[in-house]
């Protein structure tokens, strides 16, 4: 019988669900068990596509195309699961399914209802999932906070669904927050207990308590969350702000002890999880025997989940180069305002990443010169790739105003135009090129020397692309066309020979780098800019 594991959360968001959802993932697949982890996102949107950085942080894609939730990206860096769009539902996909069935007359003339028809969507998907995964351990995390009225009916779904498997197959674990209240001096546990009073009143009851706090829990601290809260003692997992990195989460669940309790509530029987791996990883972001400062500059930098899988992969980079990467984020516009040169002197490297619309594009534009004309290590994501290809139009073969048709309509080189099949799009949601892409890497090119491959597979999410009209133009001046799609047509990955390491692509790496997978592009990234600032290799 599959075994299934429901997060939910409670007093506030961004508690860290979905990293608790990965970490226990890991420890899980650590004791030889195939897991399989879903988002459900209770709001209206059909994904999150659509929605500004700000809003909601980045948008994680997958190999099949599915923009989802950035909680998909750390199960994938946690864990080897490959995800697709299975993989993340929304209340926008449920009530689109079921208003079509209606309209299909799959209901034979029912009164269509929250209760059933929206619930039964809900759990179809998990059994799905359950099914086509073939794994042996399906994690659930919904999404929001207990007592938001729409996350209501995946609360309602999953009641029901735990109840149809059966209680020794399925289990609830509540992520909440225990707050230090400095006036008093103490943390408090009335949040908590009004948070699981709310879960019980819909329905349902946690078996596992995962508190975060700032500080440690007492042993009568926990007694307490235990009595008022219905759960045993041990049930009671302190999740204590973490010192230096989200990857020492799923080692700090270990020594409470929550997988062995979570294989007890499921009965299971699994070994003890080996996790000597995981842990040469926090030694190395704890006591790196290198260290660079990188700058990222984009535009939505005033949030850190909009470049989430970005920062995740530079740090991976570090990783893999035992260097501790101080990342310094910049704002595109302060280029603009304060000058290039105060803005990013003293970095070892510069990296741009994707973004959409006008703003701060010349800071970033700047950026690409400065590290091009003073030899810094550049990496470019997306439309990285596209500002590196304006710069160099507009300084190297001095094409005035060279721009991309996505800022400049007008411009009299459109360098980087919409791709042929995004002409006639009207809608915004999905229709980007999206997905896994195959791309081919030319023999002798950076890029080929990195990947160790000359046939790569990734993840792209753009509408504009390098315009062919200029190719030949770029080429005359050294600038390598480094990677192509397969039939040639489409620029992938661009380089500058003669420089450290000045390299772009109009994919997204970042979403394919793990912490002991890092990426190789993020891996070389790294090394160069090591390398450039203590003049030695690592």
């Amino acid at each position: 019988m599959k075994k299934f594991i429901f997060v939910t959360g409670g007093v506030v968001s961004s508690l860290g669900k979905g990293l608790t959802a990965a970490a226990l993932g890991t420890l899980l697949e650590n004791r030889g068990l195939k897991v399989a982890l879903q988002k459900f996102d209770p709001y209206l949107n059909v994904d999150p596509g659509t929605m500004s950085p700000y809003q909601h942080g980045e948008v994680y894609v997958l190999d099949d195309g599915a923009e989802t939730d950035l909680d998909l990206g750390h199960y994938e860096r946690f864990t080897s699961v490959k995800l697709t769009r299975l993989n993340n539902l929304t209340s926008g996909q449920v009530y689109q399914t079921v208003l079509n069935n209606e309209r299909e007359g799959k209901y034979l003339g029912k009164t269509v209802q929250v209760i059933p028809h929206v619930t039964d969507e809900i759990k179809n998907r998990i059994h799905v999932l359950a099914e086509k995964s073939g794994a042996d351990v399906i994690i659930t995390e919904i999404g929001g906070t207990t007592g938001d009225i729409e996350g209501l009916p995946f609360l309602e779904a999953i009641r029901e669904f735990a109840l149809e498997v059966g209680y020794n197959n399925a289990i609830f674990i509540h992520v909440t927050y225990v707050p230090f209240i400095k006036a008093a001096g103490e943390l408090k546990t009335k949040p908590t207990q009004q948070s699981v009073a709310k879960l019980r009143e819909i329905g349902v009851t946690p078996h596992v308590l995962v508190c975060r706090c700032e500080r440690p829990l007492d042993k009568d601290l926990r007694q307490k969350i235990s009595l008022f809260c219905n759960i045993p003692v041990e049930a009671v997992i302190e999740e204590k702000d973490v010192d230096h990195s989200i990857y020492e989460v799923p080692l700090m669940l270990q020594r409470e002890r929550m997988d062995d309790l979570v294989c007890r509530l499921l009965h299971l029987t699994t070994p003890t999880p080996n996790m000597t791996h995981w842990q040469e990883i926090i030694r190395k972001l704890i006591a790196p025997q290198h260290r660079v400062r990188i700058g990222v500059v984009g535009k939505y930098i005033g949030l850190q989940d909009a470049y989430k899988s970005v920062y995740e992969a530079i740090i991976h980079g570090g990783v893999a180069n035992d260097c501790g990467v101080e990342i310094v984020q910049v704002d595109a516009e302060d280029i603009e305002k304060n000058g290039v040169e105060k803005t990013l002197k003293g970095l070892g490297g510069i990296l741009v990443p994707g973004g959409f619309g006008e703003r701060g594009v010349e800071g970033k534009i700047l950026a690409a010169q400065y590290a091009r004309e003073n030899k810094i290590p550049y990496l470019g994501l997306c439309l990285g790739m596209q500002i590196a290809t304006i710069e160099f139009a507009r300084n190297v073969l001095k094409l005035a105003k060279a721009h991309s048709t996505e800022f400049d309509p007008a411009t009299p080189h459109p360098v980087i135009a919409m791709l042929d099949e995004q002409r006639k799009v009207t809608k915004k949601g999905g229709t980007m090129r999206l997905g896994a892409q195959p791309c081919q890497l030319a023999v002798g090119s950076k890029a080929g020397q990195l990947y160790g491959s000359f046939v790569i597979h990734e993840r792209h999410r753009h509408r504009y692309e390098f315009n062919n009209a200029y190719r030949e133009k770029f080429e005359q001046a050294g600038f390598v066309f480094s990677g192509l799609s397969p039939d040639g047509k489409l620029v992938e990955v661009i380089e500058l020979p003669g420089h450290p390491f000045f390299l772009a692509s109009q994919f997204h790496p970042e979403f394919l780098s793990k912490p002991h997978q890092p990426h190789p592009l993020f891996r070389g990234f790294i090394a160069a800019a090591h390398h450039r600032i203590h003049q030695k290799p690592i």
